[in-house]
């Protein structure tokens, strides 16, 4: 027998000596919690600069350098693993980030909550990567779809609770419990994974005989964290009009140019792109990174237009989301019966299409909406979310060679988390740069040769005098509260915007789910392919 059978043999024969379905919640539990921290801090800024004597310009450093950091480590952590082995790397990882969560909640300054974000930021990037890593080992390929199920609570659900949670939080507590609830949960998950996960043979065997690949390390390093820096401060630094962007985005390019290049070339690169070879996995990476897009920025855009627009505080706004949060997981069981029943190809195509109509239905809001119209549109989108995470993670790693699980895992998640920057930034500037057209537009009506304008100043003069406003001011009244009302009309049809360019990114990825392999999960593939 060659070492090449020998070795799929053993990966073929190899199991866990714990019981697979608690080692899965044990390494989710961490990756959860990394996740939250993500989308958790966001509501918390206004909090943590008027706390810490800061401008919010600044604040916003807390959130950009944890997203620098974990943008770096995400697809180098496979070649981490390898070198430091895949369980002492994974408990590494939580052990740090938990004391850094402790840390940032006992920070008393801004410059050393970033410094601490920062190394948050850097080992919470090895979590998601080395999860998926040890699913994939720990699951034989017909139950991995299953497996995959308690990976979308961490993915899907954790954007979504991640404000609310925040929200209450600070409204009701400080700013320092946002990190501070990470310290139990990741003392818990230490002890769990120290308990029940184990290296398979293979992982074992490759341990430490790495060597480091520092040009590699190097542009990504680079090409990455530019390219976090360029995507979360780019609309407060009106993008390429600011030489501070101009640059950033100038290293990102060469960097990530440079970086491909290099890893491609590479006889041992410290990440193996070749993984992008197989059409499945590629496929994979791709509506990934498409669904990261639209789950991000749907979960910022409806909690901004509810607190900016409406007048919800961050509690409720984060609110909106929770009933969505149900519904992926009640749909996450269905979509699992139907993937052993229909290819998995046509599963994700109509989950696109399902996003894309939820996204047109959003685009039907207007300046008086409610809260329950309102998380019946969230509630829609994420129900079509159920119908994508797991369907493309189980494809995705349908038809890889065992031996690329690790670097394909970095890859994934590495897809997956600049999908949602690169969402959030865009549908930030998209709503920005679209609220100024429309009051261009708008405001072209307030003249006072427009008939319907000075009725509607005349009405409102009316309505201010019997508020008891001065004669004199009734005029400049009336005329200040319809500006209010333009500038809210100009945002509502904005975000009506940004969800029909959301529903048209969806719906042109359902043609391109056809292009899977026709995958069936527990069947596998037909003859010939």
């Amino acid at each position: 027998m060659s070492a090449a059978a020998a070795t799929d043999r053993t990966r073929t024969d190899w199991r866990p000596a714990a019981n697979p379905w608690i080692i899965a919640l044990a390494v989710t539990l961490p990756t959860f919690m990394e996740v939250l921290d993500t989308t958790i801090v966001n509501v918390a800024l206004p909090h943590i600069a008027g706390s810490l004597s800061a401008s919010s310009d600044d604040a916003t450093w807390t959130l950009t350098s944890y997203l620098v950091a974990n943008g770096i480590v995400l697809p180098i952590s496979g070649w981490l693993g390898r070198v430091f082995g895949r369980r002492r790397y994974f408990l590494v990882c939580i052990g740090m980030f938990t004391l850094c969560s402790l840390l940032c909640g006992l920070a008393t300054s801004l410059p050393e909550l970033v410094i601490f974000r920062i190394l948050q930021g850097f080992f919470g990037g090895g979590l998601q990567p080395n999860q998926q890593s040890i699913l994939l080992d720990t699951f034989e390929p017909a139950k991995r779809g299953t497996a995959f199920s308690i990976t979308a609570v961490a993915t899907i659900v954790a954007p979504i609770l991640g404000p609310t949670m925040g929200g209450w939080i600070t409204d009701n507590f400080s700013w320092n419990w946002v990190f501070l609830m990470n310290v139990p949960v990741g003392i818990l998950s230490f002890l769990a994974v120290t308990r029940l996960v184990e290296d398979p043979p293979w992982a074992k065997a490759e341990t430490g005989k790495t060597h480091i690949d520092q040009i590699g390390l190097g542009l990504i390093a680079l090409g990455l964290g530019c390219l976090q820096v360029v995507l979360d401060r780019g609309e407060d630094e009106d993008w390429l009009a600011s030489p501070f962007i101009q640059i950033f985005a100038l290293v990102a390019v060469i960097g990530l140019i440079g970086a491909v290049v290099w890893l491609l070339a590479a006889k041992r690169p410290v990440v193996n792109l070749r993984a992008l070879a197989d059409r499945n996995f590629a496929l994979g990476s791709l509506m990934i990174f498409g669904m990261a897009m639209v789950l991000y920025s749907s979960a910022v855009l409806i909690p901004q237009l509810a607190q900016a627009q409406l007048g919800y505080n961050a509690t409720w706004a984060g609110l909106i989301l929770s009933p969505g949060t149900i519904l992926t997981i009640l749909f996450i069981p269905l979509v699992l019966r139907l993937m052993r029943r229909t290819q998995t190809r046509f599963i994700i195509g109509f989950g696109f299409l399902a996003l894309g109509m939820s996204l047109l239905y959003a685009a039907t809001l207007n300046p008086m909406i409610d809260f329950t119209t309102l998380a019946l549109m969230r509630a829609a989108q994420t129900a079509a979310l159920a119908f994508l995470f797991v369907p493309i993670s189980t494809i995705a790693y349908s038809t890889l060679a065992p031996a690329l699980n690790g670097d394909a895992a970095s890859l994934y998640t590495m897809f997956r988390n600049i999908g949602g920057s690169v969402g959030i930034s865009l549908a930030t500037a998209f709503v920005t740069e679209h609220t100024q057209i429309h009051m261009a537009y708008l405001s072209e009506h307030l003249s006072p040769l427009d008939h319907a304008y000075a009725a509607t100043v005349q009405q409102q003069s009316k309505a201010f005098a019997t508020l008891g406003t001065a004669p004199a001011d009734l005029l400049s009244a009336a005329m200040g509260h319809l500006y209010q009302t333009l500038q809210s009309q100009a945002a509502v049809l904005a975000y009506v915007d940004a969800f029909r360019a959301a529903a048209c990114l969806a719906l042109l990825l359902v043609p391109l789910a056809l292009l899977f392999s026709p995958f069936k999960a527990g069947g596998g593939l037909p003859k010939g392919h």
